[in-house]
């Protein structure tokens, strides 16, 4: 079965937002001692997403 794939639009001020807290939550993990390869997946992912102008 094929993987389904979603695309997420973001503004800029929406993107700044969602990187901001996602290094909060791996800094709160790490305090922690639990893992943080999921959060470190998806902060390299959403950085290395092109901007899309639309509209």
């Amino acid at each position: 079965m094929r993987e389904q794939k979603y695309h997420l639009y973001l503004s800029e001020a929406e993107h700044r937002f969602l990187i901001q807290n996602l290094i909060w939550f791996q800094n709160k993990l790490r305090q922690e001692g639990r893992y943080t390869d999921a959060v470190d997946d998806l902060i390299v992912k959403i950085s290395k997403a092109k901007p899309k102008k639309l509209g």
